[in-house]
């Protein structure tokens, strides 16, 4: 074989074995009385990039070493052991590919969707509308997005605010948008607003109606539904181009006139897929001004007609949507070519569904209005603030949704998983503090040689395997309070271990259904070994007792998943939220807004409040005090 003969087979040797075989067979022919491929007495370039093509495919090198093809084996072995120095990229690439693989099963989910032309350039977006706060179904959008954009293709991010509907929309929303992106990590490279292309879209309008692809029409609500339902054309369908172009004028207008049409694409008439039966792509709206055109327009596009248009202007390569739309996207593929526009590839994933959870926006809004929870930001909405108020972090929100992937796979999930990997993160840093209950309080004389005949502070741990987490000081008095459910479970005589301080015996315990007060005699020379119960104390000399509200939430369903039939308020919970007054340890003074902590033998919580974040007049007749919201672990739903 001659030099021009040797050369393309680095690239037909990464095939599989049927279409490598013949070049293997070449080789070996022209390796009976060489040991370079190149003829000569040394390492040449044509050998090192023949040898690095075979080593890299598995298949020829499994072949190679059962030595069928004698010298090709030869000249195989020879290379590989006589010149070490051209394994260093073989080598870079196996790690390469072993780490990928391992990321993905960290991840717990496969990314290797091969996006269409990807080699061309990607550019993602995320089109959320400004009519809510952003909940975890956009989350996982944004993520994914984010993912595809940054981290698989090195492209680029655009974040496009949908602001068509000015009924539904404000400012606020859409900044509270933008600030919780933030948060997640999600940093597009582009922001922009679907209203900077108002004019835009009007000029495709227009050019729909010129070229007989759109209508006005004046047909009310109810039947237009009955019709498209039952395949009927509109009477209007046939309305001619000069007059569906002085119509939509009236509607740009604001007209008497143009208030009682909207503007529909002409599509289909009876289409099995109800999505392409001429929908409405136009509609007017003059009782609220917008959040950002003010009263400049009359009418706004709708999301179907703006969405494949802008995104095929602003140059977005690969659409990722949830499988809701799945049955719009042969409406979405009609714009794009019936206006002779870009392409732009589309992928669906399913969109994250919880049980006794809803996440539409609208019913969201609605417990919002009705005053059935605090706010967008209440700990048991599934909003991004939600369940950042209830304590998930936001370093365990993205890998929790990032581990889900872009399947298509729709299931409804248990919050479970969700919240046992908040608790990996939290679990290792959250320093420890100490509640007891201010009505379960049972009072403790401390007696003994032991006792502390004063009261005293020692340094401890915040958290007993993590030195980083710092120290605090605690207070040891012999005058204590324990927890009446503990107290409870005592016996006279028994011999307990009071936690972070040593072994007691029970005395002096009274009978009864609430016990008041008790005495212990401290045995600090006992094996905390030994003893069947460790309970949590605090001293009530020496330091000053903190109070603090301890909350607690449950679903706000009470079914699983909400029909189509049900009625929302039919199925909420009556009593969602549980609060209880309780006493902390000094240390937790110190505590501010969003720290998160572990109430010993409690559990996990976000502080809300601290003694520092009050206005003033704000507290109210309890005065200042810790707010804490129990942080759920996973281990037996949202009380865990």
């Amino acid at each position: 074989m001659k030099t021009e003969e040797l050369t393309p087979l680095e690239t037909l040797l990464t095939g599989d074995f049927r279409s490598i075989e013949p070049s293997l067979q070449a080789l070996d022919k022209h390796l009976v009385l060489r040991t370079y491929l190149s003829g000569g007495y040394e390492l040449s370039d044509i050998d090192k990039k023949i040898w690095q093509a075979l080593r890299g495919n598995r298949a020829a090198v499994s072949f190679i070493k059962r030595g069928q093809l004698a010298n090709l084996a030869r000249w195989f072995q020879f290379i590989e052991e006589s010149h070490p120095e051209i394994q260093d990229e073989i080598k870079a690439k196996d790690a390469a590919a072993k780490a990928k693989v391992a990321a993905a099963s960290k991840a717990g989910a496969s990314y290797a969707l091969a996006l269409q032309d990807a080699d061309k350039g990607v550019v993602t977006r995320f089109l959320p509308e400004p009519s809510g706060y952003l909940h975890i179904g956009h989350a996982k959008a944004a993520l994914l997005s984010d993912y595809f954009a940054h981290q698989a293709y090195k492209g680029t991010l655009r974040l496009r605010l949908d602001d068509t509907n000015p009924s539904k929309e404000k400012q606020e929303y859409q900044d509270a948008i933008i600030e919780d992106l933030a948060l997640m990590g999600v940093k597009p490279d582009f922001v922009t607003y679907t209203s900077d292309y108002f004019d835009y879209l009007y000029d495709m309008a227009i050019r729909m109606i010129k070229e007989g692809h759109a209508y006005a029409d004046d047909t009310d609500q109810e039947t237009m539904r009955k019709e498209r339902w039952d395949g009927i054309a509109s009477k209007r369908r046939d309305l001619g181009v000069e007059e569906n172009l002085r119509i939509f004028e009236e509607m740009k207008k604001g007209s008497e006139e143009g208030l009682q049409y909207c503007l529909r694409a002409k599509l289909s008439v009876d289409n099995p897929n109800k999505a392409m039966r001429d929908p409405v792509i136009y509609r007017c709206n003059i009782e609220t001004p917008h959040h950002r055109t003010g009263t400049k327009w009359k009418m706004y596009p709708m999301y179907d007609f703006a969405c494949p248009i802008v995104d095929s202007h602003e140059g977005v390569t690969h659409a990722l949507r949830s499988t809701e739309y799945t049955d719009r996207n042969p409406q979405y593929q009609w714009f794009i070519d019936t206006l002779k526009l870009r392409q732009v590839h589309m992928w669906d994933f399913a969109r994250m569904n919880f049980i006794r959870t809803f996440l539409s926006k609208r019913k969201l809004a609605k417990l919002v209005d009705t005053g059935k929870v605090w706010g967008w930001d209440d700990p048991r909405m599934p909003t991004i603030r939600g369940v950042r108020r209830r304590g998930m972090t936001i370093p365990a929100l993205r890998d929790f949704i990032l581990k889900q992937g872009p399947s298509r796979n729709i299931v409804t999930m248990d919050w479970t998983n969700f919240w046992a990997s908040n608790k990996k993160e939290i679990d290792p840093i959250a320093p420890r503090h100490t509640a007891i209950t201010q009505k379960d309080a049972v009072k403790v004389t401390v007696t003994g040689a032991e006792a502390p005949a004063a009261p005293f502070l020692a340094e401890k741990p915040r958290h007993p395997k993590n030195k980083d987490v710092g120290n605090k000081q605690v207070a040891f008095a012999s005058e204590l309070i324990l927890d009446q459910a503990d107290v409870k479970t005592f016996k006279e005589g028994e011999e307990i271990t009071l936690m972070a301080w040593g072994n007691a015996f029970v005395r002096n315990l009274p009978s009864g259904d609430v016990i008041l007060s008790i005495t212990c005699e401290l045995n600090l020379k006992g094996d905390v070994k030994t003893t069947d119960k460790k309970v949590t104390w605090l001293a009530t000399q020496g330091q000053k007792l903190i109070p603090a509200e301890l909350w607690d939430f449950d679903y706000l369903l009470n079914k699983d998943v909400l029909g189509e039939d049900d009625v929302l308020e039919d199925c909420l919970n009556p009593v969602t939220e549980t609060m209880e007054d309780a006493w902390c340890d000094e240390a937790s003074a110190q505590l501010k807004a969003d720290d998160i902590i572990q109430l010993e033998r409690r559990g996990y919580y976000r502080v809300d409040k601290g003694l520092n974040d009050w206005k003033d007049g704000e507290e109210g007749p309890k005065g200042k005090r810790l707010v804490l919201f129990c942080i759920p672990t996973g281990k037996t739903g949202p009380k865990a």
